[in-house]
């Protein structure tokens, strides 16, 4: 099945056409700029105009920087706040003349990694995270997916998370990788605690650099770097999609 994957970031807008059956890409990436202010309007805007690029007509999956139930948007993570109580799904819908599947971005990411990447072929409890501006969450058993986890909202040492070891803290706050890498580790251990996950997985940016900082992650859990890298929320989107209109 061909699936247009299209995943909305705060600085960018990315889509290509996905043969889900085996996550391969089989057209070129697109990246549009995401509009500032990141309104409905404008943004909804920039989505059609990737659609018309690709000049799609089918199913599209959208990962989204939400918590999205039912298509309704609840928080705005890097996207202007007026998104939040609009059921996009619907609105996106309607201007594109499409079906479309809208997902959390790290929950796309993760659907991706589980699916076609370093989580193919596990069935436990694994843990995906998203290390970035801030950090988000994916929760698979039996690669099924628990949506919205939002871990990157768990306090550790009176901070959020993401406010105390993603990869901007790292740097705002001039973290030496062994810094960072042990601080990091308090946060996973934190998770190990509350989910005891049989696998972690590591994506966004810092995955890249897995080698700089992996001997400070000491835990039980086995831990390991994500592999689809940039196309992980595209095709992780489409992938959603795929199994909603499946399913519905």
């Amino acid at each position: 099945m061909y699936v247009l994957g299209i995943d909305v970031g705060g600085t960018g807008i990315k889509g290509a056409i996905v043969n889900t059956d085996n996550g391969q890409l089989i057209s070129e990436r697109k990246r549009l700029s995401t509009p500032r202010p990141a309104i409905p309007q404008l943004m909804i805007e920039t989505i059609i105009e990737l659609v018309r690029f690709f000049d799609w007509k089918k199913e599209i999956g959208c990962g989204f920087p939400s918590v999205i139930q039912e298509g309704v948007i609840q928080t705005a993570s890097n996207i202007d706040r007026q998104w939040i109580g609009l059921n996009a799904a619907h609105l996106i819908t309607e201007a594109s003349g499409c079906q479309i599947y809208l997902i959390n971005d790290a929950d796309a990411a993760g659907e991706a990694e589980v699916a076609f990447g370093s989580g193919q072929g596990n069935r436990g409890n694994i843990v995906f995270l998203t290390v970035g501006t801030g950090i988000g969450s994916a929760l698979f058993y039996q690669g099924t997916l628990y949506p919205n986890t939002e871990l990157g909202f768990m306090k550790i040492k009176g901070r959020y998370g993401e406010h105390y070891a993603a990869n901007s803290i790292r740097k705002a706050e001039n973290l030496s990788w062994s810094q960072w890498g042990k601080r990091f580790c308090r946060y996973l251990k934190r998770v190990e605690v509350l989910l005891r996950p049989d696998l972690f997985i590591l994506g966004g940016g810092i995955s890249k650099k897995f080698d700089l900082y992996e001997t400070y992650l000491i835990c039980k859990t086995p831990i390991i770097p994500a592999k689809l890298k940039n196309n992980a929320g595209i095709i992780g989107a489409a992938v959603g999609a795929r199994h909603y209109f499946k399913n519905n």
